[in-house]
């Protein structure tokens, strides 16, 4: 499921799957780049995705490859979870897959750094093709780690605002909020009590309401997550706090932690027809882009816009940024047909009709600077602001770590805590976390 599987819950829950990585040996005796890439030879291909549609668009992206590579052949194995792909490319095997492709880019640092997905800069340069004039900013920096670039990317989610069309007009506003200021302002502006709940909710902002996580908030204050000895900044860089102070204002004032947690109990569920944005119940929701293609499935009473996320007030200038993720692809160390499985790799992630197509299919953000100008992309009008968000220069991702996206679990806890007034000293509570990422990640190592 595009988008769906690569929210920030499931790829927080998957990157700790991923412990046993970090200390397993990847078995790569015998596996190399000593095979000849004109030769017949079949190589075999795990994925993530699930539903028919996407499978299909998969096996047509493979099928345009096998008709460019007559001589390679591919088995695909798709629904496969990171356990099983993490299983497999720590204990090779005639049936282990030669490339995987993975919803989860909090991983590529244990990816990296344990040796389970081999290093492509030797075959980018062999090809003759740089990265950073490829792909996306936040893209090229997602898919490496301590300059190993184990992972390409396969086309991208990009995260900004979607509002309510309809109820803006009523409330008198027009034009979406490009600054937080504006933003609480106009959510304010949209919010219609009813007793001690809503009638309509101008935004949940709280981190447990769809997609509003500190992930995605702090990729619009742009903060740098690790110094350049790789500790922690949270406590250190003003961006955090600042994040974290403009979510607790709009908690505040919207309702307060309690009474905004009961509404959003009442509410429908994420990925049903049911979404509260669907229903017209909250009037502005942050999320990805394939919340579009979903919201338009239910046919909703209302007209939808969509925008870029606000910025900082200090930031106005950096306004059509936007938090940028994805799903990756890789060769395992442990395959022995690792020239066959570039062929493959370069193929889905650079050839610009491919991935075109690919994206027409599922409905994700192309993940080349080629691909994103392509007059093939076929989309509604609204989708563009997700295209223009990816090749955005100053659109942000996390980086990546040794032990994945434990770090940004434990942002999330604190943000938790924050939030829900458990944690009052915004400073200390920093602080604390910086210290607990830091042990994390020394242990991890």
């Amino acid at each position: 499921m595009p988008g769906m599987s690569r929210n920030s819950v499931i790829a927080l829950a998957a990157s700790a799957s991923l412990a046993l990585l970090a200390t397993a040996c990847t078995g790569q005796s015998g596996a190399g780049a000593g095979d000849d890439a004109s030769k017949e030879t079949t190589l075999t291909f795990w994925h993530a995705w699930s539903a028919p549609s996407e499978v299909k668009a998969v096996q047509d992206l493979v099928a345009g490859f096998e008709k460019a590579h007559p001589n390679i052949h591919v088995d695909v194995v798709g629904n496969m979870t990171d356990d099983k792909m993490n299983q497999a490319l720590r204990t090779g095997g005639a049936k282990a897959p030669d490339v995987i492709s993975s919803f989860t880019t909090n991983s590529v640092g244990k990816f990296c750094s344990s040796g389970a997905l081999v290093d492509l800069n030797p075959f980018f340069e062999k090809s003759g093709v740089d990265p950073g004039k490829t792909f996306p900013k936040a893209m090229n920096e997602y898919t490496q780690f301590d300059g190993n670039r184990c992972a390409v990317p396969l086309l991208g989610d990009a995260y900004g605002l979607y509002y309510n069309k309809t109820a803006f007009e009523k409330a008198g506003i027009t034009a979406p909020p490009k600054t937080w200021s504006e933003f609480e302002k106009d959510a304010k502006k949209l919010t219609i009590r009813q007793g001690e709940t809503y009638r309509q909710l101008g935004f949940m902002p709280n981190y447990h309401g769809w997609e509003t996580t500190t992930e995605h908030y702090l990729g619009q204050f742009s903060p740098t997550y690790f110094d350049k000895d790789g500790k922690s900044n949270v406590g250190k860089d003003p961006a955090f706090a600042q994040a974290f102070t403009v979510q607790k204002k709009l908690v505040d004032a919207l309702g307060g932690y309690r009474r905004l947690e009961t509404y959003r109990s009442e509410l429908g569920d994420e990925w049903g027809p049911k979404h509260p944005f669907h229903t017209g119940q909250v009037a502005m929701q942050l999320d990805g882009e394939w919340r579009l293609g979903m919201a338009l499935d239910t046919k909703p009473k209302f007209d939808i816009g969509v925008a870029p996320l606000p910025v900082p007030d200090d930031r106005a200038d950096e306004y059509g940024k936007g938090y940028i993720t994805g799903t990756i692809a890789g060769i395992a160390a442990t395959s022995r047909k690792q020239n066959a499985a570039w062929e493959l790799v370069k193929y889905m992630t650079r050839d610009t009709d491919a991935v075109v197509d690919f994206s027409n299919a599922i409905h994700n953000v192309p993940s080349t600077l080629a691909a994103l100008k392509s007059p093939k992309l076929k989309y509604d009008p609204r989708f563009k602001t997700f295209l223009e968000i990816a090749a955005n220069p100053d659109s942000t991702t996390a980086p990546a770590s040794v032990n994945g996206g434990v770090y940004l679990t434990t942002i999330q806890q604190f943000g938790y805590d924050y939030e829900s007034g458990k944690a009052t000293d915004l400073k200390k509570g920093l602080q604390q976390t910086a210290r607990q990422i830091d042990t994390d990640i020394a242990q991890a190592k």
